[in-house]
């Protein structure tokens, strides 16, 4: 025990009580330390949709096998925040278009992206679905770009895996560098990334 002057004491004990003693007259709880974080909203907005993406797949020819084996256990596309393959539109945010869209489901694609929800995203994923593919025929459409907007290109016939996982890693860094609120609610402008 020390004294200090004017009626004040302070336990020397060791460094941890004189820390503790320290620390309990200041206007600062040690127990908070770790638990706060500065950051923007708009940042941590953007951080928690680029982690939590919730892909609706459009499985319309062969990439779509490919597709199903980046959901295995292999490849494990949950390390991404993107396992929950909804097939509900309204509670998706990305459109992961593998194989040959047809003029005849190319409706169906557009009313599926309709239906999902703003803030919204599109893959393309393979030759076929990029831009028609081999197929040059009146059946074809030439890419689902001339029916909804893409955000990124993955190309391959079919592409691996590793290329879709590729591709959601450029989806995401594209949602992580979004500017703002308010220009997330404008018309978005969809600038394609190729993977």
């Amino acid at each position: 025990m020390v004294e200090a002057g004017a009626g004040t004491v302070i336990l020397k004990f060791d460094a941890m009580v004189e820390e503790n003693l320290t620390v309990s007259h200041a206007a600062y709880d040690s127990k908070i330390e770790g638990n706060i974080i500065f950051t923007r909203v708009d940042a941590a907005i953007n951080w928690m949709r680029k982690n939590s993406l919730w892909p609706m797949p459009m499985g319309l020819a062969c990439c779509a096998i490919e597709l199903m084996a980046t959901a295995s256990s292999r490849f494990d596309i949950s390390r991404f925040g993107a396992e929950v393959m909804r097939f509900s539109p309204r509670q998706a945010d990305v459109m992961i278009v593998a194989g040959t869209v047809t003029y005849k489901m190319a409706l169906a694609v557009k009313r599926i992206w309709d239906q999902m929800p703003e803030p919204k995203w599109c893959i393309a994923m393979g030759a076929c679905a990029s831009s028609g593919g081999m197929y040059r025929s009146y059946a074809v459409l030439q890419g689902i770009d001339r029916l909804i907007p893409v955000d990124v290109y993955i190309s391959g016939c079919p592409p691996r895996p590793e290329a879709l996982i590729e591709g959601l890693l450029k989806l995401q860094d594209k949602i992580d560098e979004e500017e703002s609120l308010m220009a997330q609610k404008k018309d978005p402008v969809h600038k394609p990334i190729n993977a």
